[in-house]
């Protein structure tokens, strides 16, 4: 179902609404992206309507928050939220209401997050409803706390992060109010679960702007609270003949600033992870005159699988994540590597996020690209056929011939498919004539 369609359910519900006698307007993100030309993801509608009123309407609704007043209700296979307009009690746990008042449009609004999330168009009319001045801060591309900032950070410490988010995927400015409500109120983003963190930030990961949403972190305080290790990144210095563009940190801002806009999760991951070993292994090797960091990669992959697990991660995401850090510095060899060793290193699972931090490693550093460009070379040339194909000979050939399964074995079975990927044996055949030569031998 295409945007206008499910703009067409949306104002079906609406209208449905309406005609039963209550207020029904579209709310929140859908008014503002539909304000600034973008098309909206999802339509979220706010009602006059009680969750009681809404399900008496709706035969398929369902009460996903009965308590907080919102149903869930499908159309054309569509899913929408309908909330009940509402004010809310104290927040005791930082995050939600403990009670809620069901009210009018313009409180509802009051209770909401920022302005430019807090206006409401009724569709029917055509018409928007703006009690916050959330038209103009859009048109000022300003995000900006709804009444007290540091009330509306108090009752959700969520908000820390979705000003963040905001002010990164709009690429707006966030206003100095409420700037400075986030510096203050940042220590209070460890009251949150950690899902819910790793969710605000991926969104921000996954943003082509999220160079704008790393130094907003950075400024705010919140990252040092979240991720120290990054924080600790600064003033780690380097070798300046292979990193001329300054210390830790600024390599991996700077390689940040050269990923591709659909950069997958696990490569911006990796890009901000790769180097962080290199402060617990930083020394000076005074023979060679030169600064080190020997084995930053096994130790920033052991330290990078500790920070994913603790913003509970899927494995999926941090064995990619994890792997990437772990062979990054293997880069530096391919061209020394066998023909049967580099078909396995490029067969990796995700050599292609593997080979793209690679390329923005030497980007952001001495911008030497030779062994990228390598590496697209072999691709090439390899591209005929698949990098590991099945193996000419297996363990039965061997049983056949004899020989005990073992650690022999595995020997001989890795030696036959190195002589088949470097091309020695071409066939299953040949393959069998030098198995049945190697065990006379």
């Amino acid at each position: 179902m295409n945007r206008s369609s499910i703009e067409a359910s949306a104002e079906r519900i609406v209208r449905r609404l309406h005609d039963a006698g209550y207020e029904a307007l579209f709310a929140g993100g859908c008014v503002r992206d539909r304000l600034s030309g973008a098309t909206p993801k999802d339509f979220d509608i706010a009602t006059s309507a009680t969750p009681a009123q809404i399900l008496a309407l709706f035969e398929r609704g369902e009460s996903i928050g009965a308590h907080f007043g919102v149903i869930l209700v499908r159309e054309k296979n569509e899913h929408f939220e309908i909330a009940t307009f509402r004010s809310d009690g104290e927040y005791s746990d930082g995050r939600h209401p403990d009670s809620v008042v069901f009210t009018t449009a313009e409180e509802d609004a009051r209770r909401r997050d920022f302005t430019v999330n807090g206006m409401f168009f009724d569709p029917v009319r055509g018409a928007l409803i703006d009690y916050v001045n959330g038209q103009e801060d859009l048109e000022a591309k300003l995000i900006r706390a709804i009444g007290d900032p540091l009330e509306r950070f108090r009752e959700d410490h969520l908000r820390l992060l979705r000003a963040i988010r905001f002010a990164t995927v709009l690429d707006f400015k966030i206003e100095k109010e409420t700037w400075q409500a986030v510096k203050t109120q940042a220590p209070a983003i460890t009251s949150l679960p950690p899902e819910r963190i790793r969710e605000e930030l991926d969104k921000i990961w996954k943003h082509p702007n999220r160079l704008k949403g790393f130094d907003l972190l950075v400024e705010s305080g919140l990252m040092r609270i979240l991720l120290p290790e990054i924080m600790n990144l600064q003033g780690c210095e380097q070798p300046p003949q292979w990193h001329p563009e300054g210390d830790v940190f600024v390599h991996t801002r700077l390689m940040l600033s050269l990923l591709p806009d659909e950069a997958s999760l696990p490569l911006v991951l990796s890009t901000l992870f790769h180097d962080i070993g290199k402060p617990d292994t930083f020394c000076y090797d005074k023979e060679a005159d030169r600064i080190r960091f020997n084995g930053h990669d096994k130790l920033g992959a052991e330290m990078t699988g500790r920070i994913l697990r603790r913003l509970k991660y899927s494995n999926q995401i941090i064995d990619a994540t994890v792997d990437a850090v772990s062979v990054h510095m293997r880069f530096k060899d391919v061209t020394k590597m066998r023909k049967a060793k580099l078909k396995r290193f490029m067969a990796r699972k995700h050599f292609e996020d593997e080979l793209e931090l690679h390329r923005v490693d030497c980007l952001g550093s001495s911008g030497n690209l030779d062994n990228y460009r390598f590496l697209i070379e072999k691709a090439e040339e390899f591209s005929s056929e698949p990098l590991v194909p099945p193996p000419f000979l297996s363990g039965k050939d061997l049983i056949e011939r004899g020989l005990r399964p073992g650690p022999e074995f595995k020997t001989l079975l890795r030696e036959a498919q190195d002589l088949q990927l470097e091309g020695t044996l071409p066939s299953r055949k040949a393959s069998l004539d030098w198995l049945d030569s190697r065990i006379t031998r």
